[in-house]
């Protein structure tokens, strides 16, 4: 689900982090661990977009976040509790949501002042299952998505709709539920997860993770012989909202049929959001080996690249003379690396056609890589870009900078797009920018691509993995913390 740095367990929990973000929830696995990045040069005059801040270094609550810039202040809004995974903005009613997978989903009553919490929706009693993510419509419907274990070898995903009852509570349904498919059994089963619903109400889009690494032969103990990817996994599906009780197909060309596959090639897009032109984007995460996780703009019929690269960068293991021993992108501590899922295998599937890449990152800040000589190196300071983030960063809890009531530096314009972006921060290996921070990304739209200029703004969260902004107040929940902070922009 979210990494752990993506949790790789074949649970789920934010599957993002243990590979980067792996929590351990039984239910939600992420695991992505990225291999070194491939670096480009820099275009012959970059030229990121003006940051007009001053910087300037504090921790105003001991033990706390520490923040960067003047300009911002800092409270800690609310103790959470463990086990929270999910903050969201319901856009009918104003309040904030948070989701514990166990437990079910709670409201947060006046999250500015004097917080508390109640519960509006029970995991098992009122969905039916332990949710990885969830989103609301723009009238106030929730949507949120589930998996469940068949036969111990096998998963199935659930979405589930809740209408509000007017009592501040859901009336639920089932949207949609899938053919049950063929689970690896490791840590790189990444499940579904990340929902995301369209702004004008008519479409869910759905994360479906990988079920390997890095397209390695995954068969679950010879329960499934000569299995990589399946027809139900590295995708994003969107589901008309309309749909009830519709069924998802682990076949490739009944999803086309149907027209439910909007995009391939991603390893696990634990979050996604629409800017406020439109666009659809979503972060990735890399394999167990060091290559950058990724930004990218989500469009209709595009293919990302996974398993057959990593950013801009082929996977290593699919050229007929691969020597793992030999790869310096390979660093100890990262499961697919120390348990040798990286091996020569001259049966890796040719490439489906051509790959969209991910935006491009200009720097200055999250842009750390491994060369092929096993050196780490900063882009930045080289004047070469990447596509886009250090390796194992784990982002997440992407959040556009759209509210009017932001102060001008930190608001967008039409021509570019800013938005904050966390980092659950990495589960293990040796390169210095360790993330668990909070980036402003000004992103401009270059003909067919997008660039961004990222800026780390704070530091010091323990674990964060969502947010929401409100007005100019960005609140970040901490899942090692079980916090939630609010950030003040002034």
């Amino acid at each position: 689900m979210f990494k752990k740095r993506e949790p790789e367990t074949n649970k789920i929990i934010p599957g993002i982090i243990v590979a980067r973000l792996c929590l351990a929830l039984v239910l939600l696995s992420m695991t992505a661990c990225q291999s070194a990045p491939k670096t480009e040069s820099a275009p012959s005059n970059p030229s990121p977009a003006s940051f007009a801040l001053t910087p300037e270094k504090s921790q105003p609550i001991s033990g706390g976040p520490v923040l960067l810039y003047k300009g911002i202040s800092l409270r800690k809004a609310l103790d959470i509790g463990p086990g929270k995974i999910r903050l969201v903005l319901n856009p009918a009613d104003g309040n904030v949501y948070v989701l514990n997978p166990g437990d079910g989903v709670y409201k947060i009553n006046n999250l500015a002042d004097n917080a508390s919490k109640e519960q509006v929706a029970s995991s098992q009693q009122d969905i039916g299952g332990a949710p990885t993510g969830m989103a609301f419509a723009p009238d106030g419907t929730l949507y949120v998505v589930y998996d469940e274990v068949v036969n111990n070898t096998k998963n199935r995903v659930v979405v589930r709709k809740g209408v509000p009852d007017g009592n501040g509570k859901f009336t639920w349904g089932t949207l949609a539920a899938s053919e049950s498919y063929p689970l690896s059994n490791t840590y790189f089963d990444h499940l579904y997860n990340g929902i995301v619903v369209s702004p004008d109400g008519q479409y869910v889009y759905i994360n479906g993770g990988s079920r390997t690494d890095h397209g390695e032969l995954e068969t679950n103990g010879g329960a499934f012989p000569g299995t990589r990817e399946v027809a139900l996994t590295s995708k994003i599906l969107r589901i008309p909202t309309s749909a009830h009780d519709l069924v998802l197909p682990n076949d490739e060309s009944a999803l086309n049929a149907q027209k439910l596959i909007f995009s391939r090639g991603t390893r696990n897009a634990y979050d996604m959001a629409f800017a406020p032109n439109g666009d659809l984007f979503a972060i990735d995460n890399g394999p167990d080996a060091d290559y950058p996780d990724e930004l990218n703009w989500i469009q209709a019929g595009a293919h990302y690249g996974f398993p057959w690269r990593f950013g801009t960068q082929d996977n290593p293991q699919r050229l007929a003379d691969y020597d793992p021993t030999k790869d310096k992108h390979l660093q100890s501590g990262f499961f697919a690396v120390d348990h040798g899922f990286y091996h020569n295998d001259p049966k890796f599937p040719q490439p489906p056609g051509t790959f969209t890449d991910p935006v491009v990152n200009l720097g200055p800040d999250a842009m750390k890589y491994r060369g092929d000589d096993g050196k780490e190196y900063d882009a930045g300071k080289e004047g070469k870009t990447l596509s886009t983030f250090t390796p194992h960063r784990s982002p997440l809890g992407l959040v556009f900078a759209t509210d009017a009531k932001l102060p001008a530096p930190w608001r967008g314009s039409d021509s570019q797009f800013n938005a904050f972006l966390l980092s659950y921060g990495a589960a293990a290996g040796t390169l210095s920018d360790q993330g668990q921070d909070l980036l402003f990304l000004q992103l401009v739209k270059k003909g067919d691509h997008y660039e961004t200029t990222t800026h780390q703004i704070a530091t010091g969260f323990k674990n964060p993995i969502d947010a929401v902004l409100i007005d100019n107040k960005l609140y970040v929940l901490e899942y090692g913390g079980s916090a939630i902070w609010e950030l003040t922009f002034q």
